[in-house]
């Protein structure tokens, strides 16, 4: 279903179709195709747009161990209270509330500008990293195939290339990425932020269980794709009990996870006030002590990161 309607008269892309073939990333239109989902998709809307590049640098500023990043989704039914993403639905004049999580941007022209883009003489066939900003294999991935075109075209190029997801669709790619895996080096990861089925439904409800996220670990470490597991983001006074940390540490070094890698939640600015708003309705004394222990910053001090990450630094070394 196609809504042309001026509702949303805010919105920044150009519609996809009425830019004669050509790009047009943050133009000055204001109107695009609003596709309501239906069945499986009901409750989300998907804005179909067309990237004027896919393939994006990092900042140079940047820390990441990576140069480049793809991301063919925007915004994600995840719907993980604590996304650091969410403020970049402000830039498209969408809230970083419910709209991050229901009005989907698409990319409907990704994998045809990834195959140009790979051949452009320009491309030196550095690392591409995707889920560094959005889940590539949310939901909007089982009716749209973007990641599956971009693994394929990634594959056939001898690119190498990570991706970092949350999602168990991606096991649905499993021949794409290990033919890509013969081809070029290729790395995965899960995050699973905790097995504690509380903390799970109320932070993240969007996503598959993380126990399904476990056995995805190992079925794609089965399969020979190396993947390694994102204890993250880990919730102080919520999911950093010794026992809950050795509990998924445990599941994860026992899926032949080929890494376990600790992170304590990161709050910038936005998500910060988004995420305490989420913790006054539910878990308000959490909420007020969160406050107090990350202050004006976004990370807690490093001493607490350190004493909160021990239980899988030690638990990984026994297992190792």
């Amino acid at each position: 279903m196609v809504d042309r309607s001026g509702s949303d008269q805010g919105f920044r892309w150009r519609l996809a179709e009425d830019d004669g073939g050509q790009p047009s990333l943050f133009s000055d239109e204001e109107l695009y195709d609003r596709h309501v989902g239906i069945g499986e998709y009901r409750g989300l809307e998907f804005l179909h747009v067309n990237a004027k590049r896919i393939i994006n640098p990092v900042p140079p500023a940047s820390r990441m161990g990576f140069r480049f990043t793809i991301n063919a989704y925007r915004g994600c039914s995840h719907s993980c209270a604590y996304c650091f993403s969410r403020p970049t639905h402000a830039y498209l004049n969408l809230n970083m509330g419910e709209d991050f999580e229901r009005k989907l941007v698409v990319k409907v022209n990704a994998v045809e500008k990834v195959r140009a883009e790979l051949r452009s003489s320009r491309w030196k066939g550095d690392l591409i990293a995707m889920g560094t900003n959005t889940d590539p294999y949310q939901r909007a991935e089982g009716k749209y195939h973007l990641t599956r075109g971009i693994v394929q075209a990634l594959g056939e190029a001898r690119n190498p290339f990570s991706i970092l997801t949350k999602g168990t669709l991606i096991l649905r790619d499993l021949d794409v990425l290990t033919h890509a895996a013969g081809r070029t080096d290729v790395r995965c990861a899960l995050s699973i932020g905790t097995l504690d089925e509380e903390v799970w439904k109320a932070t993240e409800p969007g996503t598959p269980h993380p126990r399904r996220r476990v056995e995805a670990v190992r079925r794609l470490n089965e399969a020979g794709i190396p993947t390694g597991v994102l204890v993250a983001p880990i919730i102080p006074g919520w999911s950093d009990r010794p026992e809950q940390l050795e509990e998924v540490t445990t599941a994860c070094l026992d899926a032949g996870a080929t890494s376990v890698t600790p992170v304590v939640l990161h709050l910038r600015p936005g998500v910060k006030e988004h995420f305490f708003g989420f913790l006054d309705a539910r878990q308000p004394a959490l909420a007020a002590d969160l406050r107090s222990r990350y202050g004006r910053g976004s990370y807690l001090p490093h001493r607490e990161q350190e004493s909160i990450t021990a239980p899988v630094r030690f638990r990984r070394s026994r297992g190792s």
